[in-house]
């Protein structure tokens, strides 16, 4: 079995998809699964990963791909625009995965990443908010109507295009401070159990720039919340 494995954009020619995947599963079982019997063993009995990850959809940005994370060390749950909605808009997908990750699995991280590019903040951006739309997408994104607002604020007088890539980190800020109205979020990162961070991945020059909440400095007043970072790097 070749390490090289084929794109699935270049195996259309009249061929199965799943003959692919077949072939890298396989080449997974051999090179790492049976390779580390031990490890994989441990994880069957149970898990206790350090990161809580909230990732976009986009089939461009895999958290396990861009950043390595191996079986057992990431809970993981993406959606359209990496968003956290505040705790008072009720159960989702993404914080039933939020409240299994921090009250049962006692992660130490939840790490948000956003991306360059992005369709469903393009969708943000661009939708009106006086109409009532019957679109899935619109609905969802509206999670993030405060960072549009806060985007249109800062960088309204800007191209289309340099407003989403303003609101992209926004979002993800947003959805910092949306992770703290959780009281079982908040009271561990006040307990010092926790950390709360952010991340932005470009794919058009293949840089990350990683963030962390600054808890004793942020706010999540109605009147004026804010968001304060520390702990900025960039990676390129």
């Amino acid at each position: 079995m070749g390490n090289k494995m084929e794109s699935l954009d270049k195996t259309d020619q009249g061929l199965d998809f799943f003959e692919e995947l077949k072939h890298r599963f396989l080449c997974f079982k051999k090179q790492k699964y049976l390779e580390e019997p031990e490890h994989f063993q441990a994880l069957a009995n149970a898990q206790s990963p350090k990161f809580m990850v909230i990732a976009c959809a986009d089939s461009r940005v895999c958290p396990s791909n861009i950043l390595g994370f191996q079986p057992g060390e990431a809970f993981m749950i993406r959606n359209v625009a990496n968003l956290v909605p505040p705790v008072e808009n009720g159960p989702s997908e993404t914080n039933a995965a939020l409240e299994f990750a921090v009250n049962t699995l006692e992660v130490e991280n939840i790490l948000v990443i956003g991306h360059s590019s992005c369709a469903g903040i393009e969708a943000l951006v661009s939708m009106r908010d006086d109409v009532n739309s019957s679109s899935f997408v619109e609905n969802w994104v509206a999670n993030g109507k405060v960072a549009k607002l806060r985007t249109k604020a800062a960088a309204g007088h800007l191209s289309f295009y340099q407003q989403c890539k303003h609101c992209e980190k926004e979002s993800i800020n947003h959805s910092l401070l949306n992770l703290l109205t959780y009281p079982w979020i908040e009271d561990r990162e006040r307990k010092g159990l926790l950390s709360i961070h952010g991340g932005y991945y470009d794919f058009l020059n293949c840089t990350f720039e990683k963030w962390t909440i600054d808890f004793k400095r942020s706010s999540i007043e109605k009147e004026g919340p804010k968001c304060l970072v520390k702990n900025r790097s960039f990676w390129c």
